[in-house]
């Protein structure tokens, strides 16, 4: 396998593995809180299946500070495996854990645990992969390399999909309730061998090679990148914050949770095999879009690709949402859905290299990491739970979700144009002109 190959399959993995484990936990929310919060109502077990959705995200900066320090210090290769490794492990804690019925309260509690665990490697994965697809690619082409990161978020929703479709069309919700929702989680756990093996194998990058080498000469090895981050770049860091909620917003609310939240029977009332399906065809043209709209960033810039994408997520998820409760059918399901994610491929896919790029190599993957994690945390991990809560209120909009991301793509658009500083010229170069990097 060709060197650039390995470095774009070996990086991505790993966040497959990351965004499959939180796909499967929340499209099969309703079955898992029947195992773990069986005393309460069917409404208030899924806002506490959701609160540990979240709670996983809670910890997710301080894997950001802790693995992205050590991303920084140790090398990216070094990261990228501690964070598979914490990843499978917490995995494999809500695959095999038992149910309430079988040990009681300490049954939510390890499911607790395996989020906790997902959270803090996930808070290293993106900075430590994105800084290592950032700095293995050539400058006019860091757009669609780095695009790779959002498109294995796209096959692992399809992963994550394909299985609830194929486990809730075979099995009996009897079945699926009792043992079958641990069958997409065991799964997972096949993927992380694979993701270890190929990490293993990486070379370190030639621009944190050269940057170990120049903090040595100049005997620089004792600072650290968190303290470096917010003496010298907290501009950018208040910037990267504010473009990382869309980011944060449009994935969890319009890819994540609304396969979920299109079934509930205040909303649409679609089934589950209607919702997932609609999903899996769905990530389809993700996946795609990431690719193209990444490729297109190396041509006309990041902010420029990244305001468009902005502003359409504004103006066109709620004619959306208007339109699925006019017309509540499967193919307008389906459209609605290949809209959307055609609509957050056009943001997420430029994202990563727009944001790494605002930081200079020895803090890059703790910059990167500070702002995806702080963003996903705040406004991304707990969207189901307040989305969920708003939706069962008296009174509450069954648009709710359209808002939150109308919201968000408001304070993206006021921030991205003042994505620049130091490394924002590789932001707004063209496709003939060379670009100017950050590195020292």
């Amino acid at each position: 396998m060709p060197g650039k190959t390995r470095a774009i399959v070996a990086t991505s993995i790993g966040n497959m593995l990351e965004w499959y484990d939180f796909t499967v936990y929340a499209l099969f929310a309703g079955y898992i809180a029947g195992n773990f919060f069986p005393a309460d109502d069917a409404n208030t077990r899924l806002l506490k299946t959701f609160l540990v959705f979240g709670l996983g995200f809670v910890v997710r900066p301080l894997g950001a500070v802790l693995i992205g320090n050590f991303g920084d210090r140790a090398g990216r290769k070094a990261a990228l495996t501690l964070t598979i490794l914490l990843m499978a492990a917490g995995t494999g804690i809500i695959a095999f854990a038992p149910t309430y019925a079988s040990i009681g309260f300490g049954a939510p509690l390890l499911l607790l645990l395996g989020r906790v665990l997902q959270g803090f490697s996930a808070g290293g994965e993106v900075g430590g992969a994105t800084a290592y697809l950032l700095e293995s690619a050539e400058p006019q082409q860091r757009g669609r390399v780095a695009s790779w990161l959002e498109a294995s978020m796209g096959m692992a929703n399809m992963l994550g999909a394909l299985a609830a479709f194929s486990v809730t069309a075979t099995l009996s919700t009897t079945q699926v309730q009792a043992w079958g929702w641990r069958i997409p989680f065991i799964f997972g756990l096949l993927i992380a061998p694979v993701g270890l093996y190929l990490r293993r194998s990486l070379d370190e990058t030639e621009a944190f090679q050269a940057e170990a080498l120049r903090r040595a000469r100049d005997h620089t090895q004792e600072k650290v990148p968190l303290l470096e981050i917010f003496r010298n770049h907290r501009r950018g860091l208040f910037v990267g914050f504010c473009v990382a909620i869309l980011w944060a917003v449009a994935v969890y609310v319009l890819m994540i949770f609304l396969p979920t939240y299109v079934q509930h029977p205040d909303t649409f009332n679609f089934s589950a095999r209607q919702a997932f399906g609609a999903s899996l065809i769905g990530n389809i043209p993700f996946v795609i879009g990431c690719l193209w709209f990444g490729s297109l960033s190396d041509r006309i810039g990041r902010r420029r690709s990244l305001f468009i994408s902005a502003a359409l997520l504004l103006l066109l998820v709620l004619p959306l949402f208007m339109w699925l409760k006019a017309s509540p059918t499967l193919p307008t399901l389906i459209v609605v859905q290949c809209i959307v994610c055609i609509l957050v491929a056009s943001f997420v896919g430029v994202a990563p290299a727009a944001l790494s790029e605002i930081f200079p190599t020895g803090v890059r993957s703790t910059g990167t990491s500070l702002v995806y994690n702080g963003a996903f945390t705040v406004f991304g991990g707990f969207a189901p739970m307040i989305l969920t809560g708003l939706t069962q209120r008296s009174g509450g909009s069954i648009y709710s979700p359209a808002w939150y991301v109308m919201l968000a793509a408001g304070v993206a658009l006021f921030a991205i144009p003042h994505l620049g500083g130091r490394g924002s010229t590789a932001l707004v170069a063209p496709a003939n002109y060379p670009i100017v990097t950050n590195e020292p």
